[in-house]
């Protein structure tokens, strides 16, 4: 059963201060911390689908953030 869709996803690492910076199979989402630290999510161009759980808890590891915050990020 999944979690989120990829749309959902998107609009979460915006809020987070993402940005997009590649677009060819995937998106490419970089933020850079302020400590020099760069963070990269791949999402799937899959707009409105349905994230598999495995992935989505990938792509939170990549983000830097846990599914509580990205659930309270999402309904803010």
């Amino acid at each position: 059963m999944a979690l989120y869709t990829y749309d959902q996803f998107r609009a979460v690492l915006k809020k987070l201060g993402y940005e997009k910076i590649r677009s060819r199979k995937h998106e490419t989402w970089r933020k850079i911390l302020p400590n020099g630290t760069i963070l990269r999510v791949r999402i799937s161009h899959r707009h409105g689908e349905d994230i598999p759980n495995w992935l989505f808890y990938e792509m939170l590891r990549q983000s830097g953030i846990d599914k509580n915050a990205f659930a309270r990020i999402l309904n803010e």
